[in-house]
């Protein structure tokens, strides 16, 4: 056996390695905290390594585990789920900070019993004041303080409770791995512990990740290739209302949302978010026009709003809010050079109502009959909704789930309903289902 001296340098802040010396840390971004180390690496010879075969199994021989799912009861959060909590699964929770991930998961360890919670940022005197105040039962739930993950996994090993919620794992640290609490070695090594303590134990684990609007932060990002689930809950703080959705789940679909609103007593599911994002809209407003999106395999009617004003500088602006502002500009110049409506010295401001935010193509159709409506001044109706894609050359193509939008539109009475079929036949009671192929055509006659 060989051995060879290598010079390396490594951060003591969040242990990152580098071969050469750098001024600032390029993981952490810490400032004069990259040192230099000299390590002894002892190399075996080719010769001197064996491994022991491994022996595979037959899949007839195999017996799939059979356990239930612990259904929580709550519609919105079983349907993400894919039908309930699994026995044995790794759950990463992620969202931005005061989005709702420790309300949530105070109120799913209420909901599935028994269920330790364990906090590494608020005292359980904390925890129990807030259980208290959104007046959640608290049968067999327990609760602990600890950031040492070793410990953590032997609690769980030992006490085997149905559900276990670690918040958050930038608390966790590992005594096997250098660095403090958050680093990305002791993230990875803290969750890889406890995923093998949820396989051993049939136990399952939630853990809750922050990150950055953006989503940059060395955590729960690196989790995802590591854990069962990953769920993220969406929104914006100023609204009340929240979107968990799936972005992966080896037990279930991939595509699903659930819909919840925070009040005074936590997050209360939404079972039909059409009417709720609907329900405050005015009678009949220029710029305004409902459309259908599809938000996992569920359809919801929202509003999507449009103000054209008179630029008072030499450029105009566009602004979105729910909406992808580079879509905007293509649409905009769709309807200038497709459809012959003068944008250029106009400010052009859009908005999809309730907080909701998507990037689906279904909404171009929405948008351009919006912005076409508040340039024209001129009242669409409260009873029609619009939905599909626009190209470049200004036709309108069919999208995805005409027959669950079109259902949705005709259970809330939508009396119209302008979008493009394509091959299909799809009819409606009580609805009038408007094909349309070209937005100059239905620019001129809207």
């Amino acid at each position: 056996m060989s051995t060879k001296t290598n010079t390396i340098y490594i951060c003591n802040k969040c242990d990152a390695q580098y071969a050469k010396w750098t001024g600032r840390c390029l993981e952490c971004g810490a400032w004069g905290t990259v040192k230099e180390e000299n390590k002894t690496i002892a190399k075996k010879q080719s010769n001197e390594i064996t491994y022991k075969a491994s022996i595979p199994k037959n899949i007839q021989d195999i017996t799939p585990n059979k356990n239930p799912r612990t259904v929580t009861n709550t519609a919105e959060l079983d349907r993400v789920l894919g039908g309930g909590v699994v026995p044995g699964s790794l759950i990463l929770l992620g969202g931005e900070p005061g989005i709702g991930k420790s309300t949530l998961s105070i109120q799913i360890a209420t909901l599935v019993s028994p269920t330790l919670y364990i906090s590494g940022e608020e005292s359980i005197e904390q925890i129990k004041m807030r259980i208290d105040r959104l007046k959640l039962p608290t049968k067999d739930l327990q609760l602990l303080n600890e950031t040492n993950v070793e410990t953590i996994c032997a609690t769980i090993k030992k006490f085997k409770p149905k559900l276990a919620i670690i918040d958050s794992i930038q608390t966790v640290y590992s005594d096997e791995v250098i660095g403090e609490n958050g680093n990305i070695n002791q993230i990875k090594a803290s969750t890889s512990k406890l995923l093998e303590t949820a396989k051993s134990s049939n136990t399952a684990i939630i853990i809750i990740g922050h990150v950055t609007k953006d989503g940059t932060l060395a955590g729960p990002r690196t989790l995802e290739h590591l854990v069962d689930t990953v769920l993220y809950l969406e929104g914006d703080r100023y609204h009340s209302y929240r979107i968990l959705r799936t972005i992966k789940n080896r037990f279930g679909a991939t595509d699903e949302v659930g819909i919840f609103e925070m009040t005074e007593l936590g997050l209360e599911q939404v079972a039909d978010p059409s009417k709720v994002f609907l329900q405050e809209r005015e009678e009949d407003t220029a710029g305004s026009v409902i459309t259908c999106t599809i938000e996992g395999t569920r359809p919801i009617l929202v509003e999507v709003q449009a103000l054209v004003n008179k630029t008072v500088f030499g450029y105009p602006v566009r602004k979105a809010s729910g909406f992808d502002l580079n879509r905007l500009h293509v649409l905009t110049a769709v309807l200038q050079k497709r459809a012959g409506i003068n944008l250029a010295q106009y400010d052009i401001h859009l908005n999809i109502v309730g907080g909701i935010k998507s990037k689906e193509p279904a909404l171009d159709l929405a948008v351009c009959l919006a912005i076409a409506s508040a340039y024209k001044d001129k009242k669409l109706g409260s009873d029609l909704v619009a939905f599909g894609e626009v190209g470049l050359g200004g036709e309108i193509r069919s999208v995805n789930n005409l027959e669950k939008r079109i259902k949705e539109c005709a259970n809330l009475g939508i009396k119209k309903i302008i979008t493009r079929l394509g091959k299909k036949e799809i009819k409606a009671k009580d609805t009038k289902i408007v094909q349309v192929k070209n937005i100059a055509e239905l620019i001129k006659h809207t």
